[in-house]
C-alpha cells in the first residue's frame, strides 16, 4: 500500500505539516511542577453536578501548583448540541465562581492555545489524521449502517466482543485501487484508526485515583474522523490535550473503559501521555442500596437545581470538597474561618469507590457555611435569590435594608454562631414575623406552667416595656415580672427549690417571645424587639391577650 498516495487522496487540501502545527503551540512557560488542566463540557443544554465535581479537581490541581486551568468546549457531536448550550456553560461556571485562566468566554477566546472550541479546530485534526494515514495507522472505512448492524448481529450470535476489529474490520486492508474507485463514485466514508493492539496484551497504567491498573490493550479500529470530517471525542481530545500541553486529565471513572484507546493514540502519535485522574461516580442511597445519580430520577443532579432551591454556591463547593478529599472535614474543624482555597487538596485523598451524595449532609454543611458569612453577604445573596424566585418576599426583604441586615446579624459571629439557615429559600420562614404582611402567630407554644398567668403577664408588660432600656434593664424588668407572678427570677433558684415557684424566669421570656414573634424559635428576643417599633410590639402583646 502506498500510504502517502492514500493520504493525498483523503486529504488533498491539507498542506500544513504536524511540525508546523506544533510550532504554533510551544511549551508553556510555567514553574516546575505546575499543572495544566482543562474542563471540556459539551453544549448539550444540561450542566450536571459531575461537571462541577470534576471542574473543582481541575481548578485545585492547577491553581495550587501555579499552573493553568482552561475551558475547552467539546462540540464535535452536533446531534446533541442545543442552541444556547455554550452560553449556559459559561453562565453556570461563572455562577459557581470557577476562575478559568484561558478558554472560551462571552467575548471570544482568551489565551494563546486556541481555538478553544473543537468545532473550530477541524483543520488541525486533519493534519494529524493525514499523518496517521501516511504512517499506516489510519484508513478509510466505507461500511454502511446496515453492514455495521449485520456485523453486530453476527458478533452477538457468536458471543464475541462487539466492535470493528480483526476479521470484522472489513476495509482495513482494502486495496488502494478500490478505495480510489469508491471515493470517485462518491461513497461516504469515515477515517478509522488501524490499531496495532491485541486483546492478548495488557496495558499497565497508574491512575492518580485508581492506582495501578492492568487493562486489556485496545484492538478496536475506532473512528477518528466522521463522514463529515469532524473528529470523534477520542481523537480530538488527544490532539488538543497534546497541543495545549494538558498535564492532568480529570474525568469520571466511566471513561476508564476507553483509556487503552487514548493511551494507544498518544503512543502511536509519539506524544507524552498526560496523567489521568478518574473520579469516582456520585452515588445516592435508594432504599437500602446505592445507585448512580440519575438525570431522570434526581433533580439534584442538575446544577440549576441549587440556585432554584437557594443553596449557596460556597455551600455546594464546600460539600463537594468533603466528597473529594477524605481529610477535608478534619481540616475544616481546625480551620473554621479559613477560605476554601487554603485547603491542601490532594488526589491521594480522593475516594476510589463511589462517593455518596447526601442532601441532608449538604444542608448541614450549608448551615455552617452561612453561619460564617457576614450579614451583608447574606443580605445580598438573599436579595438576589428572592428577586428571581420569590418576588413578593423580595419586596418585603429589601423594603428596609438596614433593619433586615441588623436582623440577619443577630447571633452571627463568635465561636458559636446561630445556624438557622441552610437555604436562602428558608429566610422567609426564618424572619416572616418581622413583617406584618407575613405574621401568622401560633400561640400554642405558651409554656404550660405559665398559661394561666399569660394574659396578665402580657397586659402588665405593655406598661413596663421601654424601647430605650439597655439589655440588663430590660431583663431586670422581665425578672421582676416573673417574681410578681410567682416565677423564679433566676433559673438557679428554680432548680434549687422548684416547689417554691410556678416555673423559672424562662417561662416568662417564652410567653413574651410567643406573643411578639408568634413562635417559640426565634433569635434573641431583646435584639428582635430593638428592631420593632414600640407600637408594633404593643399591638402584638394586645393581640396575644385577646387570643388567649
Amino acid at each position: 500500500m502506498d500510504y502517502n498516495r492514500l493520504a493525498e487522496l483523503l486529504f488533498p487540501d491539507v498542506t500544513e505539516t504536524p511540525e508546523e502545527v506544533e510550532a504554533r503551540y510551544p511549551e508553556r512557560d510555567l514553574p516546575e511542577g505546575a499543572k495544566v488542566t482543562r474542563m471540556g463540557p459539551s453544549p448539550t443544554g444540561f450542566m450536571h453536578l459531575g461537571n462541577l465535581y470534576g471542574a473543582l479537581v481541575d481548578e485545585r490541581l492547577a491553581h495550587q501548583s501555579g499552573g493553568v486551568f482552561f475551558l475547552r468546549i467539546e462540540d464535535t457531536d452536533k446531534k446533541r448540541e442545543v442552541e444556547g448550550g455554550v452560553q449556559l456553560i459559561l453562565e453556570t461556571f461563572r455562577n459557581f465562581g470557577l476562575p478559568f485562566d484561558e478558554g472560551v468566554t462571552e467575548n471570544g477566546d482568551k489565551g494563546k492555545y486556541g481555538p478553544y472550541r473543537q468545532s473550530q479546530r477541524a483543520a488541525i485534526y486533519h493534519v494529524f489524521a493525514k499523518q496517521l494515514v501516511q504512517r499506516g495507522y489510519a484508513y478509510p472505512c466505507f461500511c454502511t449502517e446496515e453492514e455495521l448492524a449485520e456485523m453486530h448481529a453476527q458478533q452477538e450470535a457468536n458471543k464475541e466482543n462487539f466492535g470493528y476489529y480483526g476479521k470484522y474490520a472489513k476495509y482495513r486492508d482494502c486495496e488502494l485501487e478500490e478505495i480510489e474507485r469508491r471515493i470517485a463514485a462518491g461513497e461516504s466514508y469515515v477515517v478509522r484508526f488501524r490499531s496495532p493492539g491485541s486483546i492478548e496484551n495488557k496495558v499497565r497504567h497508574t491512575d492518580l485515583v485508581k492506582g495501578k491498573l492492568e487493562l486489556t490493550e485496545n484492538d478496536q479500529d475506532i473512528v477518528l474522523l466522521k463522514s463529515d470530517g469532524i473528529p470523534t471525542y477520542h481523537f480530538a481530545h488527544v490532539v488538543d490535550d497534546h497541543l495545549m500541553h494538558t498535564t492532568h486529565v480529570v474525568r469520571g471513572e466511566e471513561w476508564l473503559a476507553t483509556l487503552p484507546v487514548h493511551l494507544q493514540l498518544f503512543d502511536v502519535l509519539g506524544w507524552k501521555r498526560p496523567k489521568y485522574v478518574h473520579t469516582a461516580q456520585l452515588m445516592k442511597m435508594d432504599g437500602g442500596s446505592k445507585r448512580k445519580l440519575s438525570k431522570r430520577k434526581d433533580p439534584e443532579l442538575a446544577l440549576s437545581y441549587y440556585y432554584q432551591q437557594g443553596i449557596p454556591v460556597p455551600s455546594v463547593m464546600e460539600y463537594l470538597m468533603t466528597l473529594l478529599n477524605s481529610n477535608f472535614e478534619e481540616w475544616r474543624r481546625a480551620n473554621q474561618t479559613a477560605p476554601l482555597d487554603d485547603f491542601p487538596f490532594s488526589t491521594k485523598k480522593m475516594s476510589v469507590s463511589g462517593s455518596l451524595f447526601d442532601m441532608d449532609k449538604l444542608h448541614d454543611v450549608s448551615k455552617n457555611v452561612i453561619s460564617r458569612m457576614s450579614a451583608e453577604n447574606v443580605y445580598d445573596s438573599v436579595a438576589k435569590w428572592s428577586a428571581d424566585n420569590d418576588p413578593e418576599f423580595h419586596a418585603l426583604f429589601v423594603r428596609d435594608p438596614e433593619m433586615t441586615k441588623q436582623f440577619l446579624a443577630i447571633g452571627r459571629g463568635g465561636k458559636k454562631p446561630r445556624k438557622d439557615l441552610a437555604l436562602w429559600s428558608e429566610t422567609k420562614a426564618y424572619m416572616d414575623f418581622m413583617f406584618d404582611e407575613l405574621f401568622q402567630p401560633d400561640y400554642s407554644g405558651m409554656p404550660e406552667r405559665a398559661k394561666a398567668d399569660a394574659k396578665a403577664i402580657l397586659t402588665e408588660y405593655q406598661d413596663v416595656y421601654d424601647a430605650q432600656d439597655e439589655m440588663t434593664v430590660w431583663f431586670d424588668k422581665v425578672k421582676a415580672l416573673a417574681e410578681r407572678h410567682g416565677f423564679a427570677p433566676e433559673t438557679k433558684l428554680y432548680k434549687k427549690n422548684p416547689e417554691q415557684y410556678k416555673g423559672p424566669v424562662g417561662d416568662i421570656s417564652m410567653v413574651l417571645r410567643v406573643a411578639i414573634c408568634g413562635r417559640t424559635n426565634a433569635p434573641d428576643l431583646y435584639s428582635v424587639m430593638q428592631l420593632m417599633p414600640t407600637e408594633k410590639i404593643k399591638v402584638r402583646l394586645a393581640a396575644a391577650c385577646e387570643a388567649l
